[in-house]
């Protein structure tokens, strides 16, 4: 199964340290993660320098995993320019193009 993820809810942190992050790095997740759409205040997880952020840039470089910044919620924090190397910033027309020909299963909301 392959799926995306939108990263959104205030227990997120928790659920990708602990859970999501965790399985991906142990190959035992059980889906292919296409991508990771972050907004509002968890675009702070894909800060460069920070645990989550640094294991998120690895998946990334290991799995080419789209990991995509909302535009408004990173300017509106400043951190634009403090971005995981493999981040995009964008919006959901930038979403929908990057996994519209992905043959994806599911999109999931946490």
């Amino acid at each position: 199964m392959k799926v995306a993820y939108v990263i959104s809810s205030d227990n997120s942190r928790t659920i990708l340290r602990d859970m999501v992050i965790p399985q991906l790095e142990a190959g035992n997740h059980g889906a292919e993660v296409l991508g990771m759409f972050f907004v509002f205040d968890n675009t702070f997880l894909l800060l460069e320098g920070t645990d989550i952020g640094d294991r998120l840039q690895k998946l990334h470089e290991k799995t080419g995993m789209i990991m995509l910044a909302c535009d408004q919620c990173t300017f509106e924090r400043q951190i634009e320019h403090k971005l995981v190397a493999g981040a995009t910033i964008g919006c959901f027309p930038v979403l929908y193009g990057a996994l519209g020909s992905a043959d994806l299963d599911q999109v999931i909301t946490f």
